[in-house]
């Protein structure tokens, strides 16, 4: 993606000779930068009204002057400046490229070549879905140039926005002069998955639930600030404890975080995943895309073309994984955050019951089984499973070290006492996740894809196609090498890149990648 190139029949002010196939976003644009200019003022300009309403007088009168008079000023602003770049916008389709020409100050001008579109993402907040619009995001999944960062048009109505998505993704699409912005019909689209209410089940037992607990308490000082209470709050929540004792305060605590954090996990399962439909549309050449489809308040449309699929991830909380349930990610080349995209492009299902995972995952990768439920995983060396059990051991026992200092600079007998106790539990506790993790530990070849799995107390399962896989290499750790252990590594254009299985000998590493990669390893093995 480059800001150099300039066709000769665009003039540097105008949006291009009639005919040459230069289209220009909404006009509504305007007024959705013009909302979101007012709740920004409102966000800001309202606490502080609110904070200034005790001073009460000529100081309220002067506030409430500057924030009517700011607001006022900020919000034409926003409508002028989002006026400019609407004029100063223009793109085009072709058969080969995708142009954006945009900028106020500074003109800037950008190409991409079709063949490298990886991903289209279509979004919409609350203001454009009210409004009928879209941003649209064009990717090329690049991960390091900084001038590889997607082509965003905001914004489109949302047909346009549906229609130059597929437009984009159709490599057989002749060129036409003037391409039309209606609604493209479906051509065969098949649904894998739709959302069931039911899942939502899973959504409290996730980690989010303690962070947003936490997080709102966190929230009521910052509001009690805005409005001069934040002192009255901490006095009453000190006083609260000190009339509760520690102890039954904890515990109420407690319950406070995970009812709230509960409510907040199920809002934020629900804005995320509400509508969500994972179809294939159907393509030339007997491959289509993958399209997810999702959101309540923000909604949010990912396109995956299925020649950039090289395999799934299947990841298993803690949580999850108690109840039966896993969520699925997309191994792809082209599915980078780097492209600035504010959803995840990789999930292609939410946490749902493992049968439901494992349905999908078969049918994204068109096999009559999920490989990551029919391969027969081999187990790990006795060494893996002491390198864990002296891990989980050590993590145990961070609570005690700390405690015990502590017991140590205050000379504390009940911190003692604690100290002891906590390291009990910490060498059970540890001891236990070491052999999940020991347990978690597998890796196979089923059909086309090696399939590697690792995690506690939580897991993952990854299968990777094997002709997506580009280089192997062997790594030993400090530690690996004193257990006689290395991992291997399976580096791919996909996806993190590369996927490792974790805790063999070296001599079973570099047998497993000689039979996953097949005889063209051995001519490099041999020689010397």
């Amino acid at each position: 993606m480059t800001s150099s190139e300039t066709p000769a029949d665009l003039p540097d002010d105008g949006p291009g000779p009639a005919g040459s196939g230069w289209r220009r976003l909404d006009v509504r644009t305007v007024l959705a930068s013009s909302v979101l200019a007012l709740g920004a003022c409102l966000a800001g300009g309202v606490p502080t009204l609110a904070g200034m309403r005790q001073a009460g007088g000529t100081a309220f009168t002067v506030a409430a002057v500057l924030v009517v008079g700011g607001t006022i000023l900020l919000v034409g602003l926003a409508a002028v400046l989002e006026y400019v770049r609407l004029e100063r916008t223009r793109f085009r389709i072709g058969a080969d490229r995708v142009e954006l020409h945009t900028g106020i100050v500074v003109r800037t001008r950008k190409g991409l070549a079709r063949e490298r579109v990886r991903t289209v993402e279509v979004t919409a907040d609350p203001v454009l879905r009210l409004l009928g619009l879209a941003t649209l995001r064009i990717g090329t999944g690049q991960r390091s140039s900084a001038t590889d960062r997607p082509l965003e048009l905001r914004a489109l109505r949302r047909a346009d926005a549906e229609s130059v998505r597929r437009e984009l993704l159709d490599r057989d699409r002749p060129d036409e002069a003037e391409p039309s912005l209606a609604v493209a019909t479906p051509r065969g689209d098949e649904t894998l998955a739709v959302l069931d209410p039911g899942w939502i089940r899973f959504a409290p037992i996730s980690a989010l639930t303690p962070a947003l607990g936490v997080a709102a308490f966190g929230a009521v000082l910052q509001g009690a600030d805005w409005i001069g209470l934040q002192r009255t709050v901490l006095d009453e929540t000190v006083a609260a404890v000190q009339a509760l004792g520690f102890v039954v305060s904890l515990l109420v605590g407690l319950v406070v975080v995970v009812v709230v954090g509960t409510v907040g996990s199920l809002a934020v399962f629900v804005e995320s995943w509400w509508a969500f439909r994972l179809t294939r549309e159907a393509g030339a050449g007997g491959l289509g895309s993958l399209h997810v489809r999702r959101g309540l308040l923000t909604t949010r449309s990912t396109t995956l073309e299925e020649n950039r699929l090289r395999g799934v991830a299947v990841i298993e909380p803690l949580g999850a994984r108690a109840l039966g349930a896993a969520r699925l990610d997309a191994v792809a080349t082209g599915l980078s955050h780097a492209d600035g995209q504010r959803s995840d492009p990789k999930g292609l299902l939410p946490v749902a019951p493992l049968a439901v995972v494992e349905r999908v995952v078969a049918d994204v990768l068109r096999e009559p089984a999920a490989p990551t439920a029919q391969v027969t995983l081999r187990p790990h060396p006795p060494a893996a499973r002491r390198r864990r059990l002296r891990w989980g051991c050590a993590a145990g026992l961070v609570p005690a070290v700390v405690v015990a200092v502590l017991a140590l600079g205050f000379g504390s007998l009940t911190l003692t006492v604690t100290a002891a106790v906590l390291a009990v539990v910490g060498i059970v506790v540890g001891v236990r996740l070491g052999i999940v993790a020991h347990r978690n530990l597998g890796h196979g070849l089923v059909g086309t894809y090696v399939v590697s799995r690792h995690g506690a107390p939580g897991r993952r399962t990854v299968a990777l196609r094997r002709d997506g896989i580009l280089t192997w290499s062997v790594s030993q750790t400090v530690f690996q090498r004193r257990a006689g252990l290395a991992t291997l590594w399976f580096t791919t254009a996909a996806g993190d890149g590369r996927y490792g299985v974790f805790d063999l000998t070296a001599a079973d590493a570099v047998a497993f990648a000689v039979e996953t990669l097949g005889d063209q390893l051995e001519p490099f093995l041999s020689v010397g």
